[in-house]
C-alpha cells in the first residue's frame, strides 16, 4: 500500500492519491553482497551510505558527502533485460538513495574478501603499498573491482581511467596504479597522447579530411591518423611490422590475451566472481511508494505512472541519480516533500540513430551516452559524427566515473547550471528537448530553454522524455567543444563551450552556434558573435578579428561578476574561438593556421621507475625494503576500524555543532527552543556547561582561544553551541534550528588590512646577519617586490572525530579520537569536564590521515565531546562534516613577503631584507613557531652575507591557522 502523503500546498483530495497509488508496493527488494534483503517502511530520506553503516558494514566510508573522493564507491549490478546483459557500476553511496536499489545487488568492499580469504584486488593493493592511512583504500579497490567485473582483459588506459572519481591524500597514486595495472592486458607501447596505446596514434600534423580532425602530417577524407611520418613505434625503434606500425601490429585478433600474475600474487579467475543473483533476472520491477510525515517518494516503472504523479504533483522533485539533489538537501538545506525517482523507467533510457540525428532517452545515464557517443561516430563517420565527437570530449572530463554512472542529461539539463558541460555541448549542437506531461508533448529548442539562473522553460508537470541530437553536414560544418577548469579531470568549469559554424560551397558562414557556460547566469549564445559571422567568408583573417570584438560586446564582464576571474574569464572565450577558427581553417587547407593553437595536451599513461642499482645492499634489506605495513590487508578489506566505525553504543547521543555565520559579531541571544522541540533532541551545551571560566579556554602557552564563545564571536565558524541528538541527521537539522541574533561589528579579512591597521598578534622575530644597510650601497643591482602564498586545507580523508563514554565511576570518562595529539586531548577534556587527568582515558586507533591538522585543533571538538558525555550520561559521538571540519579546524598559514635583493655583476647575492607575514586568524594556535621556521628556511640554499629578516603574525577575523605538513618551510622557500 502506499503510504500516507505528506501535507503539501493544492495537495490533492485522497481519493485522487489513493487511486492513482493504488497499485504501489511498500516493500524495497535487493541483494546486498549476495545475500537476499527485504525492507519495509524505509526512511525515503536514506542514503545507501546511511543503511550500509547503520548495519555494520563500515568499509565503506564518509570522505566528503557529495561525491567527489570516491571513499564511498560500491558497485551496484543491474540485469538489463533487453540486451541480456548484467552492468557493475561503481557508485557513490554517499549519494545514492536507499530506494534506488530496489531489483539489484549491491557489492561492497566486505562482498569481496576479508584478510583470510582476500580478493585479488585487495591483496595487490596491499602487497604493492597502495596504502597508507587506508580510509580512501576500500573506495579504490570497489573502482577496481567494478572495471574488472565489467572488463576482464582492460588496457592500462583503462586501469587509469577506472579512478577518475577517486581522490588519495597520502599514500600518492603510484603504488595504487603499480598494482592496479597487475590486471591490465599491453595493448600499446602506451604513449598514445588521447587513449593510453600506441605512440603511432599520435596526432602531429594539422592536415586532415573533412570532418577537420587532425591527423599525423597526412590528409585522408576519413581523417584517420596515419603513420607515414610517425618513424615508426617506439618499442620498435621505428622497425614496426607495418612500415613503421606498431609493434602490437603483430598480435593476431585470435590470439587469446594472457594476463600476467606477479609471483607470489593471487590469480585473478572471472569466474570466481559473486555471481549476479538469478532471482533479480526474474525479478519485476514494481511501482513503490515510501513516505513519513515529512517526506514521500515514489518509484514509478512506466512512463505513465511518473506523468501521473507529475500532475498531481506538479513541483515534485525529478530524481534520476540524485547526484545534484542530495547536494542541495546537505548544503542549501532544501526539502522536497514530494519526490519521484525515475531511474528504472525504461521508456525514459531508449535510443535511436536516425538519418539527421540521435535520439536518446532523457534518462539514459552519463556513461551509457559516452558508449552511445562512441557508437554514432562509427555510425554517421567522422564529418557527420562530429557532435558525438565533442560530446564526448565533455563527457571524459565530466566529474568522476561514480557521478557518470548514475547521472542523466536529462537531470543535468534542469539543474541548469551555469557552468554545466553537456548543456553548452547540446546547444551548440541545436539539439531538441522532447518535453512530456499527462496531456500533451512539446518540443523545446535548446536557445529557448534557459531563463534565469537555474531556471527552464520546462513546465512544472513535465519531464524531458527524450533529446535529438543533430548530426552534422558531410561538408562545410564545423563543431568542437572546450573547457577549462582548475584540474584536468573531475572538476567544475571556469569556461565551457560548444561551437559550431556551417559554411556554403563559397566558404561563407550560413549558421553560427557559439554556445559558452560560465559566462553569464546562465548558458548563453554570445549573440553579436554570431551575428557577425553571418555572411562573412570564414577563412579570411579579418573575419577572426571581427568575432573578437563581438566577443567583447558579448562578454563585456565586470569585475565584480559572480565568481571572480572577470579577465581569465573573457581570455577563455577568446582564446576558445581562437582555438575552434584555426582548427576548421586548418580544415579547410587554409593559410596562417596556427598550429600550436589547434592540438590538445593530453597528459600520457603515468610511469615509473625504480632504481635499485644506487642503493647500497644494506639499505635494501633494512631500511630501503619494500614492505607492506601490518594493517594494509585490514585497510583493502574494510576490516581496519577507524573511530566512527566504532559500533552504536547503548543510548547514544550524536553531536552537531552551532557555529558563527558571521567573521565578528556580538551575540545578542541565542533561542534554543524550535531546536529542543523538534523529535530526537535530548540537550545541548555551551559555555555556560564549563565548570569555570578558565576551562573554557585552550591553545597554550597563550590560552587565547575559547571553545563556546562568550558573549563575541571572532570569526565564522567559531562553536557556539553543540546540539545533542538521538541521530547525525536530527543533530544538524537541529542545529540549523537554533536562532542567533548579532550585531555585526569591523572586522580583519586580510594580511594586507591587518597590516593597514596594524592588527597583529604580539609577537616580533627578527633574524639578523652582516649589515645591510650598507650592503645595499654597494650592490651593482637590487631588487624589490613581494611574494604571496596562499593557505591550503589539510583534507584528510576523515574528519575529525570523537566518541566519549562516561563511566560511573569517579567521572571517568573514555575517549576515542581521531588524533595526532592524544596527551593534550586527555588535559583538556579532564579541563572541560572538572575532573582529574588521570580520570580520562584517550584512545587513538588509527587516523584516516592528519598531515598536522589534528594536532592541536583537535582537541577543539574531543573535549566539547567529553563535556556533552559528562552532562548527559551518555555515550556522545560526534563526526564533522567535510564544511564544518574545514570552517573550524584550520589551514596552512597563508604567508605575504616584502622583499628587498642585492646581487653584483657575477650574480652573487650580498644582501636579503624580507619582511614576512603570516596570518595565523583570530587566535597564535601555533601560528609563532610557523613563522620562525619560514623566517629560517627564507634564505634556502644560499650563503648570504648580510640578512634581515623580520617577521609578523596577522591577526585576522578567520579561522585559526594550524600546523600543516612542512610547517613554515615550504613557505619560507
Amino acid at each position: 500500500m502506499a503510504p500516507s502523503a505528506v501535507d503539501v500546498k493544492n495537495e490533492p483530495k485522497a481519493a485522487d492519491l489513493a487511486a492513482l497509488t493504488a497499485e504501489f508496493d511498500g516493500t524495497l527488494r535487493f541483494y546486498l553482497n549476495g545475500t537476499k534483503v527485504v525492507l519495509d517502511d524505509i526512511d525515503p530520506e536514506a542514503t545507501v551510505l546511511e543503511y550500509l553503516r547503520g548495519i555494520g558494514l563500515t568499509g565503506t566510508k564518509l570522505g566528503c558527502g557529495e561525491g567527489g573522493c570516491g571513499a564511498c564507491t560500491i558497485v551496484v549490478s543491474q540485469f538489463n533485460p533487453t540486451t541480456r546483459e548484467v552492468y557493475h557500476a561503481s557508485v557513490n553511496a554517499c549519494l545514492a538513495p536507499l530506494v534506488s536499489l530496489d531489483g539489484k545487488h549491491v557489492i561492497t568492499i566486505e562482498g569481496i574478501g576479508n584478510t583470510k580469504r582476500p580478493h585479488p584486488t585487495q591483496e595487490r593493493v596491499a602487497m604493492g603499498n597502495g596504502s597508507q592511512c587506508g580510509f580512501c583504500t576500500p573506495g579504490i579497490v570497489m573502482s577496481l573491482y567494478a572495471l574488472l567485473r565489467n572488463n576482464d582483459a582492460p588496457t592500462e588506459h583503462d586501469v587509469e581511467e577506472a579512478f577518475d572519481g577517486n581522490l588519495c591524500r597520502c599514500t600518492g597514486y603510484r603504488p595504487i596504479l603499480d598494482a592496479a595495472q597487475t590486471f591490465s592486458v599491453k595493448k600499446g607501447c602506451g604513449q598514445a597522447a588521447a587513449n593510453g596505446g600506441c605512440c603511432m596514434d599520435k596526432t602531429n600534423g594539422a592536415a586532415n579530411g573533412a570532418n577537420g580532425a587532425t591527423t599525423n602530417g597526412t590528409n585522408g577524407e576519413n581523417g584517420v591518423a596515419g603513420k607515414q611520418n610517425g618513424g615508426g613505434c617506439c618499442m620498435e625503434n621505428g622497425n614496426g611490422p607495418a612500415k613503421g606500425g606498431c609493434c602490437m601490429d603483430k598480435m593476431k585478433d585470435d590470439q587469446p590475451i594472457k594476463r600476467f600474475t606477479p609471483p607470489g600474487f593471487i590469480e585473478y579467475n572471472p569466474d570466481t566472481e559473486l555471481i549476479f543473483p538469478p532471482q533479480l533476472k526474474k525479478h519485476e520491477m514494481r511501482p513503490l511508494a515510501f513516505g513519513t510525515k515529512k517526506k514521500t517518494w515514489y518509484r514509478p516503472v512506466t512512463l505513465d505512472q511518473l506523468l501521473q504523479i507529475k500532475s498531481v504533483y506538479p513541483q515534485a522533485k525529478t530524481i534520476g541519480g540524485s547526484t545534484e539533489t542530495q547536494i542541495e538537501i546537505k548544503f542549501k538545506a532544501l526539502q522536497y516533500p514530494v519526490s519521484v525517482y525515475v531511474g528504472d523507467i525504461a521508456e525514459l533510457r531508449q535510443y535511436k540513430f536516425n538519418d539527421d540525428h540521435m535520439e536518446v532517452g532523457g534518462n539514459v545515464t552519463l556513461t551509457d551516452l559516452e558508449k552511445l557517443c562512441e557508437t554514432a561516430m562509427e555510425h554517421y563517420g567522422p564529418a557527420r559524427g562530429q557532435v558525438f565527437e565533442g560530446i564526448l570530449k565533455q563527457l571524459k572530463y565530466f566529474a568522476g566515473r561514480q557521478i557518470r554512472n548514475v547521472g542523466t542529461p536529462a537531470g543535468n539539463l534542469v539543474t541548469a547550471s551555469p557552468i554545466s558541460d553537456l548543456n553548452p555541448s547540446l546547444w551548440g549542437a541545436n539539439a531538441v528537448l522532447i518535453a512530456k506531461s499527462a496531456t500533451e508533448e512539446t518540443e523545446i529548442r535548446m536557445s529557448q530553454f534557459f531563463t534565469g539562473y537555474r531556471k527552464t522553460a520546462l513546465p512544472p508537470d513535465a519531464i524531458i522524455a527524450s533529446i535529438r541530437i543533430p548530426v552534422t553536414a558531410a561538408k562545410g560544418e564545423f563543431y568542437r567543444t572546450y573547457k577549462q577548469a582548475k584540474r584536468k579531470d573531475d572538476d567544475i568549469a571556469i569556461v565551457t563551450s560548444a561551437l559550431r559554424v556551417k559554411l556554403d560551397d563559397a566558404g561563407m558562414v550560413q549558421e553560427s552556434n557559439l554556445i559558452y557556460g560560465g559566462m553569464a547566469a546562465t548558458t548563453v549564445s554570445a549573440k553579436s558573435a554570431e551575428e557577425y559571422l553571418i555572411g562573412k567568408p570564414f577563412a579570411e583573417l579579418d573575419t577572426l578579428e571581427g568575432v573578437m570584438s563581438a566577443l567583447g560586446r558579448d562578454f563585456d564582464m565586470q569585475f565584480s561578476v559572480p565568481g571572480g576571474m572577470a579577465s581569465y574569464r573573457k581570455a577563455l572565450a577568446f582564446g576558445f574561438f581562437y582555438r575552434f577558427y584555426h582548427d576548421a581553417l586548418s580544415a579547410l587547407n587554409g593559410k596562417n593556421v596556427d598550429k600550436q593553437a589547434i592540438d590538445e595536451i593530453e597528459r600520457e599513461l603515468s610511469t615509473g621507475k625504480i632504481d635499485h642499482q644506487s642503493a647500497q645492499k644494506y639499505e635494501l634489506e633494512v631500511t630501503g625494503k619494500s614492505n607492506p605495513h601490518v594493517a594494509a590487508l585490514k585497510q583493502t578489506t574494510g576490516e581496519a576500524q577507524y573511530t566512527d566505525d566504532i559500533p552504536q553504543m547503548k543510548n547514544e547521543l550524536y553531536g552537531c555543532w552551532v557555529l558563527s555565520t558571521k567573521a565578528r559579531a556580538k551575540i545578542l541571544s541565542v533561542d534554543y527552543s524550535k531546536a529542543l522541540d523538534m523529535p530526537g533532541v535530548v540537550d545541548y551545551i555551551d559555555a555556560k556547561d564549563m565548570p569555570d571560566e578558565e576551562a573554557n579556554k585552550f591553545g597554550p602557552p597563550h590560552f587565547d582561544e575559547r571553545f563556546f564563545a562568550e558573549g563575541e564571536v571572532f570569526t565564522a565558524g567559531q562553536a557556539i553551541a553543540m546540539i545533542l541528538a538521538t541521530s547525525a541527521t536530527k543533530a544538524a537539522e537541529a542545529a540549523r534550528a537554533v536562532q542567533v541574533e548579532y550585531e555585526t561589528l569591523p572586522c580583519v579579512l586580510t594580511m594586507e588590512e591587518a597590516i593597514e591597521q596594524e592588527s597583529f598578534h604580539p609577537v616580533y622575530r627578527e633574524i639578523k646577519k652582516g649589515n645591510t644597510e650598507e650592503a645595499f650601497k654597494n650592490c651593482d643591482h637590487v631588487f624589490t617586490g613581494k611574494v604571496r602564498m596562499g593557505g591550503q586545507e589539510h583534507f584528510y580523508l576523515e574528519t575529525n572525530a570523537c566518541l566519549a563514554v562516561p563511566s560511573p565511576e569517579d567521572g571517568a570518562i573514555e575517549i576515542f579520537a581521531s588524533t595526532q595529539n592524544a596527551n593534550e586531548t586527555q588535559v583538556f577534556a579532564a579541563r572541560t569536564c572538572g575532573v582529574a587527568a588521570n580520570k580520562v582515558v584517550v584512545r587513538v586507533k588509527r587516523l584516516g590521515g592528519g598531515f598536522g591538522g589534528k594536532e592541536s585543533r583537535s582537541v577543539i571538538l574531543s573535549s566539547v565531546v567529553a563535556l556533552a558525555a559528562k552532562k548527559t550520561k551518555r555515550p556522545v559521538r560526534c563526526m564533522l562534516t567535510r564544511e564544518e571540519d574545514m570552517l573550524t579546524m584550520g589551514q596552512r598559514h597563508p604567508f605575504l613577503a616584502h622583499y628587498k635583493v642585492g646581487v653584483n655583476k657575477d650574480g652573487k647575492i650580498q644582501a636579503l631584507d624580507l619582511s614576512i607575514y603570516n596570518n595565523a586568524g583570530w587566535t597564535f594556535d601555533l601560528s609563532t613557531a610557523v613563522c620562525e621556521r619560514a623566517m629560517t628556511h627564507s634564505d634556502g640554499c644560499y650563503s648570504i652575507p648580510n640578512v634581515l629578516v623580520r617577521g609578523r603574525v596577522c591577526k585576522t577575523n578567520t579561522v585559526s591557522n594550524t600546523a600543516f605538513r612542512g610547517f613554515g618551510g615550504p613557505q619560507g622557500t
